[in-house]
Formats: C-alpha cells, sequence, structure tokens
C-alpha cells in the first residue's frame, strides 16, 4: 500500500489537490482591481487604449537573430567535434553558410 502512495499518477493528484487548495485559500487575500472606475477595462503594454494598438514589425530582427543563433551553434559544434572526425566539422560549416545563404536571400 505503501508503494501505491507514492506512486507518480497519486502524487501528481495530490499536488495538484494541494495547489488547488493553496490557490483557493490565498485568492481571499489576492488584490483585484474590478471594484475601480475602469478596473475592468482592457490594458495592453502600458497602452489604456487597446483599440489604437501599435504592433511592432520584427521582420528585420529576425535574419539577425537567426544569424546570431547558427553562429553560435556552428562554433558550438565545431568547438566540441572528436579529433577522429576531420570532416564532421567542414560539413557543419558547409551546412552553416549554406543556412546563412539562405537566410540573408532576397
Amino acid at each position: 500500500m505503501e508503494g501505491l502512495l507514492f506512486a507518480p499518477p497519486i502524487v501528481f493528484l495530490m499536488f495538484i489537490a494541494i495547489f488547488f487548495l493553496l490557490t483557493k485559500g490565498v485568492s481571499r487575500y489576492s488584490y483585484t482591481n474590478a471594484h475601480r472606475d475602469h478596473g475592468l477595462d482592457p490594458y495592453a503594454c502600458g497602452q489604456q487604449n487597446v483599440q489604437g494598438y501599435v504592433n511592432p514589425d520584427y521582420s528585420q530582427f529576425f535574419p539577425f537573430a537567426f544569424f546570431y543563433t547558427i553562429m553560435h551553434v556552428l562554433v558550438l559544434v565545431v568547438a566540441t567535434a572528436p579529433y577522429d572526425a576531420p570532416l564532421l566539422p567542414v560539413a557543419y560549416i558547409a551546412c552553416g553558410i549554406l543556412a546563412l545563404a539562405i537566410i540573408f536571400k532576397r
């Protein structure tokens, strides 16, 4: 019986029950903003007027983020490549150059 009590599904259900009880117990002390004048109005990123919300364009940022990711993974893989496989780093470098050519292709 003791082994059944510590089975992962039973322990998971116990933690869910404990979490639920703690959430209900602590929720009465939480701060609510609903009783104020604008308590239930929509709010997004510091802007009160959500209807005129400006969505920034990150399309120019993504190629540089992918470049950064590809280069760092490439350096990590090449730096940790085993000595007995000399063609493996060359293949990774070739794939990295191909990926960079694809990213910055117009």
